[in-house]
This record gives C-alpha cells, sequence and structure tokens, in this order.
C-alpha cells in the first residue's frame, strides 16, 4: 500500500496550520538578510 494512501484530509490541514503558526513564531527573530527588503524569503517587503 502506498504511503500516501494512508494520509487523510484532516492530516494535511493540521500540517498546514501548524507550518503556519510555526512561521508566525520563527519569522520575528529571522535576521533581516533573510526577511527584509531584499532577503531571501521576501515577508516583510513592503
Amino acid at each position: 500500500m502506498s504511503f500516501f494512501a494512508d494520509v487523510t484530509f484532516m492530516e494535511i490541514c493540521l500540517t498546514l496550520v501548524t507550518l503556519a503558526v510555526a512561521e508566525r513564531l520563527v519569522l520575528p527573530y529571522l535576521p533581516e538578510s533573510l526577511v527584509g527588503p531584499n532577503g531571501l524569503l521576501l515577508k516583510t517587503a513592503r
């Protein structure tokens, strides 16, 4: 049986919520070279 056959919709949703929360917790502590206007992640560009 395939690994993907055992993955449920609820597990996918919980994974996405967990990633979103982790992103919000980690972003303020990353250096500006990663999240600044010219950073690699471009999350705080204005």
